[in-house]
């Protein structure tokens, strides 16, 4: 499905990717991306998702190599992203916003979308009125429009409490199956990330610590020196 490898990115001479290697070979499946701060979450999604540019690896997604390709050309291929900040258009309500969006992408059963997110009851409210919680679903939906096979969500639980969390990760966890589209999630909640992800990798100044599922990677002892600590 996505193939990352010996990727490296580098900013003058600080290296926020080294050698990264990772693949996600499952479709419907969720995979977390954890770490400190500092250790290269973000640059990873901007890697993959064309924002950011390697100075070496390749990045490919279903047999195609995206290196180098734009952000928009990655969109039109199937790969999709949401940010830490939420995407809502002031002045539209909830229906309004999906709906253009729809539109312009060509989804065709955006109505599955909200009734497997569950935002029939804000559907119709202003979108910059509503529940923070209910934002960051709108985020996920607005990713999900005109069928990516490959979505990535910059701390989709930023913000949000324990029980949001778990009803967000529940959402997202059952809409993957459903729509057989893959996620990568990069989040600090670290009890979600293992509860909901069938695969995890950690990260630490740049490289992979390990990849795994996830008893195996809060049981390794380079994961627990690097990030978990006493958490494991």
């Amino acid at each position: 499905m996505l193939e990352i490898e010996n990727l490296c990115v580098s900013y003058g001479s600080v290296r926020a990717l080294d050698d990264v290697n990772l693949r996600m070979a499952s479709s419907g499946s969720l995979h977390g991306i954890i770490g400190p701060n500092g250790a290269g979450k973000s640059t990873l999604m901007d890697a993959i998702t064309g924002r950011a540019t390697p100075t070496r690896g390749r990045v490919r997604m279903n047999g195609v190599d995206l290196t180098g390709r734009p952000v928009a050309w990655r969109r039109r291929h199937g790969m999709a992203r949401s940010f830490q900040r939420t995407s809502i258009f002031a002045g539209l309500s909830v229906r309004e916003q999906l709906e253009l969006v729809a539109s312009q992408l060509g989804e065709r059963d955006l109505q599955g979308i909200v009734d497997a997110l569950d935002l029939g009851a804000v559907y119709d409210l202003p979108a910059d009125s509503i529940a923070y919680g209910d934002q960051r679903r709108i985020d996920i939906a607005l990713s999900l429009i005109g069928h990516p096979k490959l979505i990535l969500l910059d701390e989709p639980a930023a913000g949000l409490s324990t029980v949001e969390t778990v009803s967000l990760f529940e959402h997202l966890s059952a809409l993957a199956r459903q729509r057989g589209v893959s996620a990568i999630v990069v989040e600090h909640d670290v009890d979600a990330v293992f509860r909901f992800c069938e695969q995890i990798t950690v990260l630490d100044l740049g490289r992979v610590v390990t990849t795994g599922e996830p008893a195996q990677v809060r049981s390794d002892s380079r994961v627990i020196a690097a990030y978990l600590g006493s958490a494991a």
